[in-house]
């Protein structure tokens, strides 16, 4: 097995890390986007009684945490173009 150099470490572990955020990044995404389905399944009238109170908590909930996860990722973006200089 051949040394490897820093260089070449750095961008194997950016590599197995960006591989790392893409598969838990789609598999979170499709079970919030099934777990939305489920959600949704609870408008149906013939099954579940609700006020326009009810969906209105619900909907300033999951817009609030929305906002708040974007948030995160928007920060760390902004966080890694303003780094300072490093060797």
């Amino acid at each position: 097995m051949a040394d490897l150099s820093y260089g070449d470490r750095a961008n194997e572990s950016m590599s197995q890390s960006r591989e790392n955020f893409v598969r838990l990044a789609e598999a979170r995404t499709t079970r919030l986007l099934k777990d939305i389905d489920l959600l949704s399944n609870l408008s149906n009238r013939s099954n579940y009684t609700f006020t326009e109170e009810d969906v209105n908590k619900i909907f300033r909930a999951v817009q609030k945490k929305l906002r708040e996860t974007e948030a995160k990722f928007r920060t760390s973006i902004k966080q890694l173009h303003h780094q300072d200089f490093k060797l």
